[in-house]
């Protein structure tokens, strides 16, 4: 943490090898400093009442519309021409200008660019392998990974839950302090680990049949991607928000 310049003379320099004792915070961030910096960057709004806005939080039209057209656009065209090749051109490109769009907006690129990799990857993966299916098959591992870090969260009495709303609402950590609201945190995880879980059950049986699942697979992985997980997360808010404070006798 900074502090004010001496007037009476220039405070000394320190070397980029020997950081200043006053300093140790903003070399070595805390598991509070770390949780805040996810928290402000999740994309969770709340409305004036409190509640969250579920369309800002999952980026407004445009973001909803960049997680859902490639994916879309490659359905549709795969339908069509029963070709690869410009199935994945048609998705890859929808991709690349919603990144420009970002860029001549000059808003944040990260999700956009984050966009742009995997449906790169996806479209390695299916090109590589000759088989339209594996286009959705990057998002299981991404549901595993996140399955398993969140059930870790719980393992380990950090629920991504609170990690994620106790900053909204402004109850920083101090929420590990007390059993029922890092149990309610613990429920709230396991609420947005069922949402992930519900799409593998749904989604891989689909992916086995291969071809002849594609537009069932497809399908469920639109209605399935940020409306349901935005969902999950709005039921996961609302089952962790605080009792009411009694009400002041007097």
């Amino acid at each position: 943490m900074s502090t004010p310049d001496d007037p009476q003379r220039p405070a000394p320099q320190p070397t980029a090898a020997e950081p200043t004792a006053a300093e140790p915070a903003a070399a070595q961030p805390t598991v509070a400093q770390l949780a805040e910096g996810y928290a402000a960057k999740a994309g969770l709004h709340r409305t004036s009442n409190g509640n969250i806005d579920v369309l800002k939080s999952a980026g407004g039209v445009q973001g909803i519309a960049e997680s859902i057209l490639p994916g879309l656009v490659f359905l549709i065209a795969f339908t069509i021409t029963r070709e690869l090749p410009p199935a994945l051109v048609g998705a890859l490109a929808v991709a690349a200008v919603f990144t420009v769009v970002r860029l001549v907006q000059r808003k944040p690129l990260t999700q956009a660019l984050a966009g742009i990799a995997g449906v790169g990857l996806s479209a390695w993966l299916a090109n590589s392998t000759g088989k339209a299916e594996d286009f959705y098959v990057l998002g299981f591992f991404t549901n595993l990974g996140y399955i398993l870090a969140m059930s870790i969260s719980i393992a380990v009495r950090w629920p991504f839950a609170g990690l994620l709303f106790g900053f909204i609402r402004n109850e920083g950590l101090e929420w590990r302090k007390h059993p029922a609201r890092l149990k309610a945190y613990r429920i709230g995880t396991w609420v947005i680990i069922s949402v992930l879980a519900l799409r593998l059950l749904v989604q891989v049986p689909l992916y086995l049949m291969g071809e002849q699942g594609l537009a069932g697979l497809a399908t469920t992985r639109l209605i399935m991607g940020a409306p349901l997980y935005i969902l999950g997360m709005w039921v996961a808010w609302l089952l962790t928000r605080p009792a009411p404070a009694p009400a002041d006798p007097s």
